[in-house]
C-alpha cells in the first residue's frame, strides 16, 4: 500500500512539473505584435534562454534608438531572490510560477527612486510565442512593456 501511495505522489508530481513550460531556445521580437509604451521601439531584439527549472538564464542583444545593449540576466523559478545587473543598477528580483506562467518581480533605486518590476511571460500552446508582458512603477509613472518573442 506505501508503495501504491509513493508511486502516486511520484506520478502526480512528474504531471505537475510537465505542466511547467520550457522556456529554452533563441527567441526574436515581432514588434508589430508588441507593444512598448513610452520607450522606443527596438530596431531588433533578441532572447537565449537556457531553462531547466530552477534555474533559468538568458542573454538578451538589442539595438536601436538607444544603442546597443547586451546582458545577461538569471532567475531562479523557486521563488529565491537573486540580484541581476542591469544597465550599471542593481535588480533584486524572485521568479515563481502562477500555473504555466512564470511571475518575475523585482525592485531597484535607479537615480535615486523607487523602480519595481513586474513580468508576466506565457509560452503558446505550440510553444512558438513567447509574451512577456511588463509592468514598470517609476516615480515617472506607471508603465506597459509586452514583448511577443517568435522561436527561432
Amino acid at each position: 500500500m506505501k508503495i501504491l501511495i509513493s508511486s502516486l505522489f511520484l506520478i502526480a508530481g512528474i504531471a505537475l512539473a510537465a505542466d511547467k513550460p520550457d522556456f529554452s531556445g533563441n527567441w526574436k521580437l515581432d514588434p508589430d505584435k508588441s507593444s512598448f509604451g513610452p520607450l522606443p521601439t527596438p530596431d531588433s531584439m533578441t532572447r537565449k534562454i537556457e531553462h531547466t527549472d530552477p534555474n533559468l538564464t538568458y542573454n538578451e542583444t538589442r539595438t536601436g534608438p538607444d544603442g546597443d545593449q547586451n546582458m545577461m540576466i538569471k532567475y531562479s523559478t523557486d521563488g529565491k531572490e537573486v540580484t541581476n545587473s542591469m544597465m550599471g543598477n542593481d535588480i533584486k528580483s524572485k521568479a515563481s510560477w502562477d500555473g504555466n506562467a512564470l511571475v518575475i518581480t523585482g525592485s531597484a533605486n535607479i537615480g535615486g527612486g523607487d523602480v519595481k518590476l513586474s513580468e508576466r511571460w506565457t509560452i503558446s500552446d505550440d510553444g512558438k510565442t513567447l509574451t512577456d508582458a511588463l509592468n514598470i512603477s517609476a516615480p515617472q509613472g506607471e508603465f506597459k512593456i509586452t514583448y511577443v518573442m517568435v522561436k527561432q
